[in-house]
C-alpha cells in the first residue's frame, strides 16, 4: 500500500509590522509635547495657554496623517523613526512659542511670532513626507538619477551666491518675501549622488591603492572625485562664507567613502585635506576668522565688541545646571534674534538643564542609530549607502550645531534639525525621514518565497 502526501518542513514566517507600537509611541510623543507647551504657559502666565487646544489638535493631526500613510504604504517600516521626529518637532514648537512670549524679543525690530509659521512649515514638511512615501515606491529608483542629483545639488549650492548676504553669509535665497536655505535640500541630493557613484566605483577605490607608512593611499586617477569635492567645499566656504554647509558636505563624502571602501586611510586623508582647507580659508576670510576668534576666546573684549552670542550661550548652559531652571523660567532670550534658531539648544540647556540636553541628544542619536540599523538590514548596496549617507548627514548637522553652541567647535550658523526655527530645515528633514522609512520598509519586508522546484513538488512516502 502506498500513500502519497504533501509535506511542508518550513512555513513562511511573516515579520511583525510594529505599526501598533508606532501608534503608541506617537501618542506618547504628542502627549510630551503638549505637556511641555502647557508647562510653559503655567510658568509664564500662571494658566494654561489659550492656544493649547489648537497646538494639540494640529500636532495630533500631523502625527495621525503620517501614521496612516506609513501604515498603508510602508507597513514594514521602522516603528521608531516617525515618533522620534514627531517628538523633536513638537518639543521645538513648544520652545519656539516659549521664546515668542519673551518681552525682550517682542521689543525687537520687525518682531513676529515664529511658532505659527513653524507649525505651518511642519505641516508642509509632513506633506512632503507623505509625498515621498506615495511617489517613491522603491528607493532603488533614485539610482537612475545619480548624476542628475549632482547637478541639482550644485545648482542649489551655487544659487545663494547671486543673492545678498544675510548675517554675514550667503546661504539664503529670497523670493517674494520668502527665504529658502537650499543647502538643506542639497544634502539629500548629494547623498543620492554619492550612493550611486560609490556603488559603481567602490571596488576600484578599495582595491587599487598603494601602501605607504601603514596607510593605503589612493591612486592618482582615483583622487579626482575627492579633489573635486574638496574644491567645491572650499569654494562654498570662500564665496558663501558658509562653514556649516562646507563641513557637512565634505564630512558626508568622507563617511560614505569609508563605508564603501572600509579603508581608514580615506578618513585620515579626508581629515588632513579638510583641516588644511579650513586653516587656509580662515587666514584670509574675515567672517570665518571672526567665528574662529569667537570660538577661541568667547569672553574677550574684542569678541564681545563684535558678537556676544557665544558667550551668552555658554552662560545659559552654566545657569541651567543639572536639572535646569524650568520651562519658561530662563533668560536665554538675551541671546537675541538667534535664540529660537541657531541657539535654541542653549534654551534647552538653561531651562531643562544637563538632563534635558542629554535627553534631546539621545533622541537625535536614536534617529541616527535607526538609520544605521536600516543600512545594515538593507538588501541592496545602493540602499545601504543611501541610508548611511542620510543618517551621516543628519548626525554631522547635529554635531556641528550642538558643538558650535556648546563651544566645542566654531559656530557654523546651521539649525538643529526639527527643533530650530526654519522652514527649509524642517521641510528637508521630514523628506529625509520619509526616504529612510521607505528604505527600512523595503529592508524589513519579508523576502519573496523562492520559486517552486519541479523536483520537490511532491514527496512520496511509501509504507509497507
Amino acid at each position: 500500500m502506498s500513500v502519497v502526501t504533501n509535506t511542508t518542513t518550513i512555513g513562511a514566517i511573516e515579520a511583525p509590522s510594529r505599526r501598533n507600537t508606532e501608534l503608541m509611541l506617537l501618542v506618547f510623543a504628542v502627549a510630551i509635547s503638549v505637556f511641555g507647551y502647557a508647562n510653559v504657559g503655567l510658568a509664564i502666565n500662571g494658566s494654561l495657554p489659550s492656544g493649547i487646544l489648537g497646538y494639540g489638535t494640529g500636532l495630533t493631526l500631523l502625527a495621525a496623517v503620517g501614521h496612516i500613510v506609513v501604515r498603508k504604504f510602508a507597513p514594514y517600516a521602522d516603528p521608531l523613526l516617525l515618533p522620534l521626529a514627531t517628538l523633536l518637532n513638537g518639543i521645538g514648537l513648544a520652545i519656539i512659542w516659549r521664546l515668542d512670549q519673551s518681552p525682550l524679543l517682542q521689543q525687537a525690530d520687525h518682531y513676529a511670532p515664529a511658532a505659527p509659521n513653524q507649525l505651518m512649515y511642519s505641516a508642509v514638511g509632513v506633506a512632503l513626507f507623505v509625498g515621498v512615501l506615495l511617489l517613491l515606491k522603491d528607493h532603488r529608483i533614485l539610482q537612475r538619477y545619480t548624476y542628475i542629483s549632482m547637478v541639482v545639488a550644485m545648482l542649489l549650492l551655487v544659487a545663494p551666491m547671486f543673492f545678498p548676504a544675510k548675517f554675514g553669509a550667503r546661504i539664503w535665497i529670497n523670493i517674494a518675501g520668502f527665504s529658502i536655505q537650499p543647502g538643506e535640500f542639497a544634502k539629500i541630493a548629494i547623498a543620492v549622488f554619492f550612493s550611486g557613484y560609490l556603488m559603481v566605483k567602490r571596488d576600484a577605490l578599495a582595491l587599487a591603492s598603494r601602501r605607504f607608512m601603514g596607510l593605503y593611499l589612493p591612486r592618482g586617477r582615483d583622487l579626482g572625485p575627492i579633489l573635486v569635492i574638496w574644491l567645491m567645499s572650499i569654494l562654498i566656504l570662500v564665496f558663501e562664507t558658509d562653514l556649516g554647509t562646507s563641513l557637512l558636505f565634505f564630512g558626508l563624502f568622507v563617511v560614505m567613502l569609508y563605508v564603501a571602501t572600509e579603508r581608514t586611510s580615506w578618513i585620515v586623508f579626508g581629515l588632513i585635506m579638510s583641516a588644511a582647507g579650513a586653516v587656509g580659508v580662515a587666514t584670509f576670510e574675515p567672517h570665518v576668522q571672526q567665528r574662529v576668534d569667537a570660538w577661541l576666546a568667547p569672553f574677550s573684549k574684542a569678541t564681545l565688541a563684535q558678537s556676544d552670542q557665544v558667550a551668552k550661550s555658554l552662560m545659559s548652559f552654566g545657569a541651567g545646571g543639572t536639572m535646569g531652571t524650568g520651562l519658561g523660567q530662563g533668560h536665554s532670550d538675551l541671546i537675541g534674534f538667534a535664540a529660537n534658531s541657531d541657539f535654541i539648544l542653549a534654551t534647552v540647556g538653561e531651562e531643562l538643564g544637563l538632563a534635558g540636553t542629554m535627553a534631546i541628544l539621545v533622541i537625535y542619536g536614536l534617529i541616527v542609530e535607526r538609520g544605521v540599523r536600516t543600512a545594515l538590514a538593507a538588501r541592496d548596496p545602493f540602499g545601504k549607502l543611501l541610508a548611511i549617507g542620510l543618517s551621516g548627514a543628519f548626525a554631522i548637522q547635529v554635531f556641528v550645531v550642538a558643538g558650535g553652541v556648546m563651544g566645542l567647535i566654531p559656530l557654523t550658523g546651521m539649525t538643529m534639525p526639527f527643533m530650530a526655527q526654519g522652514g527649509s530645515s524642517v521641510i528637508a528633514n521630514w523628506a529625509l525621514i520619509g526616504i529612510l522609512i521607505r528604505i527600512s520598509d523595503t529592508a524589513r519586508r519579508p523576502a519573496p518565497s523562492p520559486a517552486p522546484s519541479p523536483d520537490a513538488e511532491m514527496t512520496q512516502v511509501v509504507r509497507p
